[in-house]
């Protein structure tokens, strides 16, 4: 068998005390940080190289740098002390004004348009939140929060397990975009629409999508020229070419000053998905999830 290891010789202060010095890169700083003295601080890294069996930080001009090693720990080690945090945090009630924590959100570049102002409530509110955003797949979603690897999955859901809890945030439309000027917009009829070359967001570099569907099912298709991963890039592109793209509305008005593209409406059926925020039913016991999903709400 192997030998299990005792936990109880481990100190999780040095978990912190690693987060630290990582983040200030410099054994000083993150003294002061940690209101220790330095001398405290290079003690405690002693103690975690014996641990760990590797020098984690080397001594620069500058201050220290990680090892390779300190570098694939630093994620681990960062959820290890979210979740450490946020078991605590469930023990008394959330004061987002004096809260430090992380939150990961899982979502897809089209659907971050809640970013901007739940950054602004931060950063008026709770200065000491943090946030991660991953970018998620649709089919993995729900094991991620199961796993606790996201906090909350945000994107458009249609059928849910019981065991989770959905919110909704806004009701999403897609347009199709296009660089300004292009001659589609002087006639956006699906005949058309047709008739032009398209990019198609597809993470798994599928060429043919739901458009094609809806299409075919009017005895209609249309050319896909080009298939990239996520949906920024998609905008560039159509900024750039003669290429069209069905992207969603919200998502190009967000990041309508930096390129110059128009949109149209061609009613083919999309829908307007409920774009969701997804978390764990058993998570609402966390006050701190409560208090973000609510900020979450009200920037929908």
């Amino acid at each position: 068998m192997l030998n299990e290891i005792d936990l109880s010789r481990a100190d999780l202060n040095l978990l912190v005390l690693f987060e630290t010095v990582l983040d200030e890169g410099n054994v000083g700083r993150a003294a002061e940080r940690l209101n220790l003295s330095a001398s405290a601080v290079s003690h405690g890294l002693g103690r975690l190289r014996r641990m760990l069996n590797d020098p984690l930080f080397l001594k620069t001009p500058k201050g220290v740098v990680p090892t390779d090693r300190a570098k694939e720990l630093a994620t681990p080690i960062a959820d290890i002390l979210a979740r450490v945090r946020s078991v605590i945090s469930t023990a008394e009630p959330f004061d987002p004004a004096r809260a430090r924590r992380r939150f990961t959100i899982g979502t897809a570049d089209g659907f971050s348009v809640f970013l901007p102002p739940l950054l602004d409530e931060i950063a008026r509110n709770a200065p000491g939140i943090d946030l991660v955003v991953r970018h998620m797949q649709m089919e993995t979603a729900l094991s991620d929060l199961d796993g606790r690897l996201i906090d909350v999955a945000i994107a458009p859901f249609y059928e849910l397990p019981a065991r989770f809890s959905a919110q909704p945030l806004y009701e999403e439309e897609f347009v199709v975009a296009a660089r300004s000027g292009h001659p589609f917009l002087k006639n956006p009829t699906i005949e058309n629409y047709c008739r032009m070359q398209h990019l198609l967001v597809a993470p798994r570099g599928d060429l043919r999508g739901l458009v094609d569907e809806l299409l075919e099912s009017r005895g209609l298709s249309r050319r896909v020229a080009l298939a990239v991963p996520n949906f920024l890039l998609a905008l560039d592109l159509v900024s750039k070419t003669q290429l069209i793209c069905f992207l969603p509305k919200r998502f190009v008005a967000m990041h309508a000053e930096r390129f110059a593209v128009a949109t149209a409406k061609l009613t083919l059926g999309l829908g307007s998905p409920s774009v969701q925020a997804v978390v764990p039913k058993a998570a609402l016991m966390d006050t701190g999830l409560v208090w973000l999903l609510d900020v979450l709400r009200r920037s929908g």
